[in-house]
């Protein structure tokens, strides 16, 4: 089985290819999802000569079984809650209040590492993509997009250069366009799909946030 991208950069590249329509959408803004999305989401942003941010996501999982989410917070202060899964499980108030507080500790520590003091931006009326380096359940890159939402942006475009055909499936229903390179079949995981898959440093997301694309002028 042969990888699709010797790295994140080139997927990257790549991937700013096919959103290249995106290019004059008013207001564009590339999000990445922490710490892998970025390298990603920074080659798109120079592509398209939009702004870099970073868009922080915790998902909460549920006490004891902590892989299965019940809601998620996100930069910009924003709560998500599954009422499903909560009222399904019949998890306490208490419960998701301890569980949102240390979620929110780490949360705030990658977003001094990233940002310090640079507040989140305004999204109301923009044209959002959100980026990460790939997508297996979906789950994190949803909660996103939910949180987003909140912030009133006009569109939100999701965005990895693979995605499992099922994440594909869910994030073209919930965001307003869902672009992906390769949806292959059976998955495996993302890193399956890169020669290199190193992991990329809170460091790493300070430079490329530090860099030329986090400066680009509005569009």
């Amino acid at each position: 089985m042969a990888a699709l991208f010797k790295d994140r950069q080139e997927a990257g590249r790549k991937l700013a290819a096919r959103l290249r329509r995106f290019a004059h959408e008013p207001g564009l803004i590339v999000l990445g999802l922490p710490r892998g999305g970025m390298p990603v989401a920074a080659e798109v942003a120079r592509t398209l000569a939009a702004p870099l941010e970073v868009f922080v996501v915790r998902k909460l999982g549920v006490p004891g079984h902590r892989e299965l989410a019940m809601g998620a917070i996100a930069s910009g202060g924003l709560l998500v809650l599954n009422s499903e899964v909560i009222e399904m499980l019949g998890i306490s108030e208490r419960a998701i209040a301890a569980t949102a507080a240390e979620e929110t500790v780490e949360l705030e520590r990658r977003e001094r590492e990233y940002r310090g003091a640079r507040p989140f931006p305004d999204l109301r009326g923009a044209t959002v993509i959100l980026v990460d380096d790939g997508v297996a359940t979906g789950s994190t890159m949803m909660a996103g997009v939910t949180a987003l939402r909140r912030l009133q942006p006009a569109t939100i475009v999701v965005a990895a250069p693979v995605m499992s055909r099922q994440a594909k499936a869910s994030l073209s229903s919930s965001a307003d366009a869902c672009e992906c390179l390769s949806a292959p079949e059976p998955f495996y995981g993302v890193g399956v799909w890169y020669d290199d898959f190193s992991q990329t440093s809170d460091a790493e997301v300070r430079n490329l946030l530090d860099g030329e694309a986090a400066h680009a002028p509005r569009t």
